[in-house]
């Protein structure tokens, strides 16, 4: 590592591999991350946690798709791949390896309070089922051991998170600092959860947030077509036009601003005070989301064509995260008394 790297802040992000791109994913966490690749002051870390997504996804051709479709996602939107390091978790053995070794300092009671677990337990419950773990898997328990060894393998200092994840930072912190205690060694960076609240939450078709769980989601790069029909789909109140409208509780408004400037999205507003009719704002939106995206998905549809290309790509990542890991690794080896007797 050189000693520019290590004077840099570096950041990380772990996108799961179980699903399609999609508006909110963009919003919420492709473009902050994205214009973060480019700065040179920080070292970005970005992989697609492949491990991760065998937690909830037993269809190894979904899995091997959603890889193939976030990969393709970042680098048709201008993930920058010479500044950041962009791999497969499961390219890094490494990080299994730290994973073992964190679980044996980390106590059970902290999986037993992590809140899938805790969610996993309260469905059963209310199921009535007798016993309280059924269908929980070790791989539910203890991802959040994962999700710490993928942060401090390579001693992230910022990891952005929904507010639904800052508990795995606490809890990777919470391991680090056990590490560190029991082996007498300053080994890992204490990494602190970064929480953007100027990043809004889309919501999704039925006005819920977009979520694959709820099935409401407009896929990023659906082709232009089907995005006209599923903007159509977006839920909206029965006010006819000429009628004013409030853009603050809209979901077409509020897909249209997470796209547009400052001077669109003020003049957007001024149309729903005027009265626009929702087919019309429909179409508006419909349009300023085709334009947005029209060049990034010729890009996107190009890089699908092209997975060599892709794994090229991704495999120059794992060996950039591998110069770092494996010698991190040879010192934790050492560390725990697994180090070679010559």
């Amino acid at each position: 590592m050189s000693a520019a790297s290590e004077t840099k802040t570096r950041v990380l992000t772990g996108i799961t591999t179980s699903g399609t791109p999609h508006l909110g994913n963009y919003v919420g966490a492709i473009k902050p991350a994205i214009a973060a690749s480019q700065d040179p002051s920080v070292q970005s870390y970005y992989f697609l946690a492949d491990l991760h997504a065998l937690i909830k996804c037993q269809d190894p051709r979904r899995v091997q798709e959603s890889r193939l479709e976030i990969a393709a996602t970042w680098l048709a939107l201008g993930l920058d791949t010479d500044n950041a390091i962009f791999y497969r978790q499961s390219d890094v053995p490494e990080v299994t390896e730290l994973t073992w070794m964190l679980s044996c300092v980390c106590a059970k009671g902290l999986m037993n309070r992590a809140h899938a677990y805790k969610a996993a337990v309260a469905d059963n419950d209310a199921a009535g089922n007798q016993d309280p773990d059924k269908g929980i898997t070790m791989g539910l328990f203890g991802y959040p051991v994962l999700m710490a060894a993928d942060i401090l393998m390579f001693n992230a200092h910022k990891v952005p998170v929904g507010r639904d994840q800052v508990q795995h930072i606490e809890m990777a912190r919470d391991i680090a600092g056990r590490f560190n205690h029991l082996y007498k060694g300053d080994y890992f960076t204490h990494p602190e959860a970064v929480i953007d609240d100027n990043v809004p939450t889309l919501n999704g078709l039925d006005g819920r947030k977009m979520s694959k769980s709820y099935n409401n989601t407009i896929p990023l790069f659906v082709a232009e077509k089907k995005l006209q029909k599923l903007v159509r789909k977006i839920k909206t109140n029965s006010l006819e036009p000429g009628e004013p409208k409030d853009p603050d509780s809209c979901t077409l408004f509020q897909i249209y601003s997470a796209f547009a400037s400052v001077e669109e999205s003020a003049a957007m507003r001024q149309e729903y005070a005027n009265g626009i009719g929702w087919g019309e704002a429909k179409n508006r939106v419909f349009e300023h989301l085709n334009d947005h995206l029209r060049e990034p998905r010729e890009r996107y549809q190009a890089l699908m064509e092209d997975p060599g290309h892709i794994e090229k790509v991704l495999l120059k990542g794992a060996e950039r995260a591998r110069a770092e890991a494996a010698p991190f690794m040879d010192r934790m080896r050492q560390a725990v008394g697994l180090g070679r007797f010559i």
